[in-house]
Parts: structure tokens; sequence; C-alpha cells
């Protein structure tokens, strides 16, 4: 089975949301990645979560994630219902526009993971309301969870079928995360893979999210990291997500028709 060709929007963050949506399916992506916020970005500035839907159909694209509900884990106990609140919203936006997954990021300063583990026990239970997953992410350069093994170890804690985590290769090779603690996770608990390259000329631990080079221009491995995919099981969506400004700045159309060719090149896919 094939992996699918997927782009998260950040790649291009500085389009309109529906040239987004266009622009993705004009290059040959096969599914997308939308960001919650520039659908409420859009909806505020006059536009119809209507128009996305159509945009959608239109371009034949899924939307396999949604990105992202955050300081659900570390909000003190009087403002945890009002975060839940705003999860319910975010799981309904996904479950409006046929996302099958819902990102959850960990907190940013360190937390007590715990915590974090029935609070993401408590969303999969709300998720289930809607019809959508959340699913648990790690950020290298965060201090709560930063590395893969963290990250899986919370999904093992969580003791729930549907709990599952994102892949990243920016932010397992960002926190010095190995191939051999990816291998231990079985391929079905990866909800998705985002895939990235980190900057040549800047160490690992020390890269932020700006610092996201064009897969093929950085220093990963990313076909010993595929390899293992594919030893592992998974075959879902390998999404490309960058946040690279100077990317940002050239013409969109360029900058995805490289990712994709990138991408078939790297997975076999041509």
């Amino acid at each position: 089975m094939s992996f699918t060709l997927c782009l998260n929007t950040s790649t291009i963050m500085p389009q309109p949301m529906l040239d987004k949506i266009r622009l993705t399916a004009e290059a040959g992506f096969e599914a997308i990645e939308l960001w919650i916020n520039d659908v409420y970005e859009y909806v505020g500035q006059g536009g119809e979560v209507r128009d996305i839907e159509k945009a959608l159909a239109d371009h034949g694209l899924p939307v396999v994630s949604m990105i992202a509900v955050r300081a659900w884990g570390e909000a003190i106990d009087v403002e945890y219902p009002i975060m839940l609140d705003e999860v319910k919203r975010r799981l309904e936006m996904c479950a409006r526009l046929g996302s099958p997954w819902l990102v959850c990021s960990p907190p940013r300063m360190a937390c007590d993971l715990d915590q974090v583990t029935r609070r993401y026990r408590d969303i999969l239970e709300l998720g289930r309301q809607f019809g959508v997953k959340p699913t648990f992410e790690y950020i290298s350069f965060f201090t709560s969870v930063s590395q893969l093994r963290q990250a899986w170890q919370v999904v093992q804690d969580v003791d729930d079928p549907d709990a599952t985590l994102i892949l990243d290769a920016f932010h397992s090779w960002n926190s010095r995360s190995t191939l051999e603690e990816l291998r231990q996770i079985p391929g079905n608990r990866i909800s998705h893979y985002h895939i990235d390259d980190a900057h040549p000329d800047i160490p690992a631990l020390q890269q932020m999210d700006p610092d996201r080079v064009m897969i093929g221009d950085g220093v990963i491995d990313l076909q010993a990291e595929i390899q293992v995919l594919r030893d592992i099981g998974y075959r879902g969506a390998v999404s490309l997500e960058l946040f690279n400004q100077d990317l940002w700045a050239r013409d969109p159309r360029e900058v995805l028709r490289t990712g994709v060719e990138r991408m078939r090149a790297l997975l076999g896919e041509d």
C-alpha cells in the first residue's frame, strides 16, 4: 500500500485560505492538513465554512488532520473546563470538514505528565462524541514533551485504543530521538507523519520551527526513517510541514512542485 502525499498548509502559510486548497490540489498532493486558526480567521474576515467545504470538494482533497488544540495540558483547574469547551469546538470543526484527527499539542513549559496523560484521556473521550480522534504530538523545543519516547509513553499510559501520536522528522532529529525508539512503536499507533528537514548549519537541540528546510536540503536521514515506517507497518499520510520564511516569500507553486517531486522520489511514489 502506498503512502498518501499530503500538504500541511504551514508550508505556504501566507497564502489566503482558499488559495491554499487550490494550490495544494494543483501541485498534485492527495490530501491536506488545515490549521483551525486559519479557518477561524477566514470566517472572522467574512467568509463561511461552507466556502472551505466547497473548495475541498471541488478539488477532491480530503482533510487528514486539523491543527491544533493547545493549553489544555497546563491549564489550571478553574480554566480547564473552559479549555475543554474550545476542544469541543475544534472537534466539531474537524467533524464538519471530515478530518479524522485533531492534533493535541503538549504544554510549552515543564508540566506534570500525569496531568497531561489524564487530560489527554479526557479529550479522547470527547473525540468519540464527534467521531474524531485526538492525536498527541511532541515538540522538540518545548520543555514538557520534547522527545518521541516521551510522547509514546504518554500514549501508552493513557491506556486507550484510540490514543496515537504524530511522528515528525524535524522534532525527532532536533530532540535527538532515535530510529530504534521509533521502531518500538506499532505503525497503527501513529496518526500521521510530518516530513521536513533540518537546517544544515544549526546543531540539534537549537533549532526552532523557522529553521526547517525543504526535504533534501537538510541533514536528516529521511530515507532511513521512511524505511522504519515501512517496517513497523505505517502506511498513512506523509505530510510536508515547513515554517520557512524564505520559502514563504517564493512562488508557492514552485515550492509545492519541488516538495511533491522530492516526496515522490523519496517515497518511491513516481
